[in-house]
């Protein structure tokens, strides 16, 4: 049974569980899941990435040659903020929105734009030729997904599907070269954010190989609310479904509910239509 990874933002609170010195099973091609072509994907991603790539010039076509500002960093010495950059540097993009359960773009579909999710939440799952599925991602506000483009990929390897009301900024692949080519800024932070998904996506695949499903499900709701990801996280998660948790988990909604139950009852959540977390969760990741 193919089991879901999720992904957030980088984590300064030890969300994922070092695992012991037990050897990685070797798997066999018949046995390989949806999860184990994203994850080879994603690895290969930084090797073929490349930020002094020329950009195709369109004949008939002028560029847009507005000098971009010079952001300066805050001075309460916040990191580099990219919503603001996109906003002032003369990048050409488009601004998107999409209803809750609205598809964004569908596994196999032409691949030629990245995303910057300005607000909202969104889904990545991919499905196998058996049609197993698996939710491997979710990305929220300052996430960048979409990118395997800029490395090559000529079609999406997933479905990508908003799961709140949501907000992104659309680059085109040759758009977004062309400026990460100029603006070492906004280049130093792509690189950042894509080192820090790579290795995301490496923890949360010996989490699902070697950690108990409470301990995954307890994982997935603190990434969820975006614990590391910033200095206060949302607590409140954007409505998602049992059956989704159990996807991104790889368990039975049953089980799922009988933790979530748990949970509620140690003060670990508050559960009552919306899911709010509490920091308290935490100590369920870090018990050995």
């Amino acid at each position: 049974m193919a089991r879901g990874l999720i992904s957030a933002g980088p984590p300064n609170y030890p969300v994922s569980i070092a695992p012991s010195h037990r050897p990685m099973p070797h798997l066999r091609d018949s046995q390989r899941s949806p999860l184990f072509t994203f994850v080879q994907s994603e690895g290969n991603l930084l090797a073929n990435l490349t930020t002094d790539t020329e950009p195709r010039q369109r004949d008939g076509v002028s560029r847009l040659t507005m000098k971009p500002k010079r952001l300066t960093k805050k001075r309460n010495g916040d990191s580099f903020n990219a919503q603001a950059f996109l906003d002032t540097a003369g990048v050409a993009r488009k601004v998107m929105d999409y209803h809750r359960g609205e598809s964004i773009y569908s596994q196999g579909d032409t691949a030629e734009t990245v995303m910057y999710v300005q607000k909202g939440g969104v889904r990545l799952s991919v499905v196998n030729g058996s049609g197993k599925e698996a939710v491997v991602a979710m990305f929220g506000p300052t996430d960048f997904f979409g990118e395997g483009c800029m490395a090559g990929q000529s079609l999406r390897m997933g479905t990508t599907t908003a799961v709140t009301p949501t907000t992104l900024l659309v680059i085109q692949k040759e758009e977004l070269l062309r400026v990460l080519h100029a603006e070492h800024e906004l280049s130093d932070h792509f690189i950042a954010y894509m080192l820090a998904h790579n290795i995301r996506v490496e923890e949360d695949l010996i989490d699902q190989l070697f950690n108990s499903s409470e301990k995954r499900l307890a994982r997935a709701l603190l990434l969820l609310a975006r614990y590391g990801k910033q200095e206060q996280p949302d607590r409140i998660l954007p409505k998602v479904s049992q059956e989704t948790l159990a996807s991104m988990v790889g368990t039975t909604r049953s089980r799922v509910n009988f933790f979530m139950n748990k949970f509620r009852k140690l003060g670990f959540i508050e559960y009552n239509g919306k899911i709010k977390v509490n920091k308290s969760l935490l100590t369920v990741v870090l018990h050995e």
